[in-house]
């Protein structure tokens, strides 16, 4: 397939296993929500856009990837910790234009996960499908203004800060939201992506380089 030439629109919504150095990627299932519930706490899903499950329990996480996955042009992924062999979070196509040629991405990880390079795993893994196997021409990531966490990791990442979209979103309690836009373009990410392998601990070569195996 020529660069130029897009994965067909199908494509675009499959949801192949990925494998990075510290995590596989799947299609989020129902069943995953027991391990999700299990790590969850009140922070985990303070700043979701579409809010989080109404209680902490495996059928309420159960029923909230339910609701994800029926969301048109949208597509989900269980983050399953190699280490552990349990799922630590989710990363999702948010939103999918293969028209268009882009991504938005969206993440979502237990308080276990952070700050153990599971993120850059993981984002390595969906931008490299995005870039390398869609051929997409843009992904980009839209973040709560209130999140700082979520913030200085994208500032990080080397993204480019595009700026607010102002009252661009609603909370589930009704407050408007403004959402700050980061985008990474075909052409920056073999250095972005460079970044975020450095973060990543060992020196082991990665299993699959993020390709659909």
């Amino acid at each position: 397939m020529s660069e130029m030439t897009p994965a067909p629109a199908e494509q675009w919504f499959d949801t192949p296993e990925l494998c990075g150095r510290l995590v596989t990627l799947e299609g989020l299932r129902p069943e995953h929500g027991a391990d999700l519930s299990a790590g969850a706490t009140p922070e985990t899903i303070r700043f979701l856009a579409r809010g989080g499950p109404k209680e902490n329990t495996p059928q309420a996480w159960a029923a909230y990837v339910e609701r994800l996955n029926a969301l048109p042009r949208r597509v989900n992924f269980a983050v399953r910790s190699r280490a552990s062999g349990r799922v630590v979070g989710r990363i999702s196509y948010s939103e999918v234009n293969a028209a268009d040629r882009w991504v938005e991405v969206g993440t979502m990880l237990l308080p276990g996960a952070q700050g153990t390079g599971v993120n850059a795993d993981a984002k390595v893994l969906v931008m490299d499908r995005a870039f390398g196997v869609l051929r997409a021409n843009r992904v980009h990531f839209k973040v709560d203004a209130l999140n700082e966490r979520s913030l200085r990791a994208m500032r990080r990442l080397g993204a480019t800060e595009e700026g607010v979209l102002r009252a661009y979103q609603v909370r589930p309690d009704g407050s408007a939201r403004d959402s700050v836009m980061f985008s990474v373009l075909r052409g920056e990410w073999p250095e972005v992506r460079a970044g975020l392998l450095a973060r990543l601990p060992g020196d082991s070569p990665r299993s699959g380089e993020g390709r659909a195996s």
